[in-house]
């Protein structure tokens, strides 16, 4: 009696197909690389140099750029809403990819933005300080300055950027 046990098929390598629906490596957007914990050290360092240099007692806020928190810092001697100014700061710039400096105007009554700081679950802030963070072009997230006047909060953001050199 001869019991004949079937052959294993082996699987056939396929052919990549000239037409895939993935876009090619060479059509796709070259990595960023995202901002980091350093970078964001960093920047709260140049920030509060920039911050004693002015005799602004506040917080700074660094979210990379899916909104989430990488740096924080509040000197001790700030007003304790600073915090969260710095922080609705912040998160405004990078949602809206643009200063906060240049955006208070379209909140008032008759601006294009006058009911969106209650629009949404977490609420913006339409006042200068924050300032979204770009390299190689792309927004890799934001940094928030609250606790001098607006002017102050905006020129420390923008002085910390500078200063930190993020390319």
């Amino acid at each position: 009696m001869s019991t004949s046990t079937p052959q294993a098929s082996t699987p056939q390598a396929s052919t990549p197909q000239a037409s895939t629906p993935h876009a090619s490596t060479a059509d796709a957007a070259p990595a960023v690389r995202p901002l980091t914990t350093r970078d964001a050290e960093t920047l709260i360092e140049a920030a509060v140099r920039a911050a004693e240099a002015l005799g602004v007692r506040g917080s700074v806020t660094v979210v990379d750029a899916g909104g989430h928190l990488l740096g924080f810092r509040r000197d001790d001697t700030a007003v304790l809403i600073s915090g969260e100014t710095s922080t609705r700061k912040a998160y405004t710039a990078l949602q809206l990819d643009a200063p906060t400096a240049e955006l208070v105007d379209l909140v008032r009554p008759d601006g294009l933005f006058h009911t969106l700081p209650t629009a949404l679950d977490r609420p913006l802030l339409f006042l200068a300080g924050g300032v979204p963070l770009h390299r190689d072009g792309r927004l890799i997230g934001a940094i928030g300055v609250g606790g001098g006047a607006p002017d102050q909060d905006h020129q420390i953001a923008t002085t910390a950027i500078a200063e930190a050199d993020l390319a």
